[in-house]
């Protein structure tokens, strides 16, 4: 109850700052942020079918996808992948996408096929990035890809991207639920995660370095996992978080700039303060959380560079998809 009081109280406060009904500045822009669907297959096919078609009738500069285009209690066959994959064709404005521990990580589970969590990450790049530099969607914009930009050290890592928009800096990171990958037991996945984590590492200094070098008016950075999940000792989070904690609370903190940080995993829609290792508030860092699983909706973000907080919320709902 408690938390439905809560994401009521958002709803409420995001609709006030729905675009409609505010100023915005000549750069102002918004665009959909969505992920952890379709779950509840194959009823939920059609339901991101009509969220995508209310997504294009909104018109938004871009969408980005957090993840998790498939349910962890589903096989990560090729069939699969490629039957979402292909439902996000229908996006007309440019997507970007990064991946979710659903498509790879948690591949290993039986309910998950048992497949090779490696080979089916392989098989998620070769999918979903055909052409590293580029984004997805009918219509398609140039992006910066640390597999190309950093090829000698971090080739793999095509999923890593950076563009601007309006003095606006937005990057992707691979940062995934299931703990990041980092599985002791599991031959070859810590291995992964720390090399992942490391081209993480170097992407985030990346995008604030440009923010710095151009005088970005915000930084956003996109993944899939809520970093924020605690680990066995509930007064710790998660060492496969933090690296990625630590990097995005130091860098903005010397930004000083206002900082956004979206993600999926949880399934509901929060914004709320981005936390640092010590469990406070990071100076300058907002964090959105979004729909998912049986909330088959997005959300909208308006970034207005002009303004003093530069971004504002508000549900984008698919209304024959029910209430969230």
């Amino acid at each position: 109850m408690l938390r439905r009081m809560a994401v009521a109280a958002i709803l409420l406060s995001s609709v006030a700052l729905h675009p409609a009904l505010a100023q915005q500045g000549a750069r102002a822009f918004h665009f959909a942020a969505f992920g952890d669907m379709p779950y509840n297959v194959p009823d939920d096919y059609e339901k991101v079918d009509r969220l995508i078609a209310r997504i294009n009738a909104d018109r938004p500069a871009f969408s980005i996808h957090v993840g998790d285009m498939i349910s962890g209690g589903v096989p990560c066959s090729n069939e699969i992948l490629e039957l979402s994959a292909r439902q996000l064709e229908a996006v007309e404005a440019p997507l970007v996408y990064t991946p979710g521990d659903n498509e790879w990580t948690d591949c290993h589970r039986a309910r998950g096929g048992g497949f090779d969590p490696l080979e089916r990450l392989a098989k998620v790049r070769a999918l979903m990035f055909p052409k590293p530099g580029q984004s997805l969607g009918k219509t398609q914009i140039s992006v910066e890809s640390q597999g190309l930009l950093m090829k000698e050290r971090f080739a793999p890592y095509v999923e890593n991207v950076r563009f601007s928009k309006n003095d606006v800096q937005f990057a992707t990171l691979h940062v995934v639920g299931s703990n990041n990958n980092l599985d002791e037991k599991r031959p070859g996945a810590a291995e992964e995660f720390r090399a992942r984590d490391a081209a993480n590492a170097v992407w985030i200094e990346h995008a604030f370095k440009a923010a710095r070098n151009e005088d970005s008016r915000a930084v956003v950075l996109a993944w899939q996992a809520n970093v924020h999940h605690r680990g066995r000792k509930v007064e710790e989070y998660s060492p496969a978080f933090a690296q990625t904690i630590t990097s995005v609370a130091s860098y903005a903190k010397d930004f000083g700039k206002p900082v956004l940080v979206i993600y999926g995993d949880y399934h509901f829609f929060e914004v709320a303060r981005f936390l640092d290792m010590d469990g406070k508030p990071a100076p300058h860092v907002t964090r959105l959380q979004v729909y998912g699983d049986k909330s088959v909706h997005a959300v909208r973000v308006t970034v207005d560079p002009d303004a003093p907080g530069v971004f504002s919320f508000a549900p984008l709902i698919a209304p024959e998809n029910g209430l969230p």
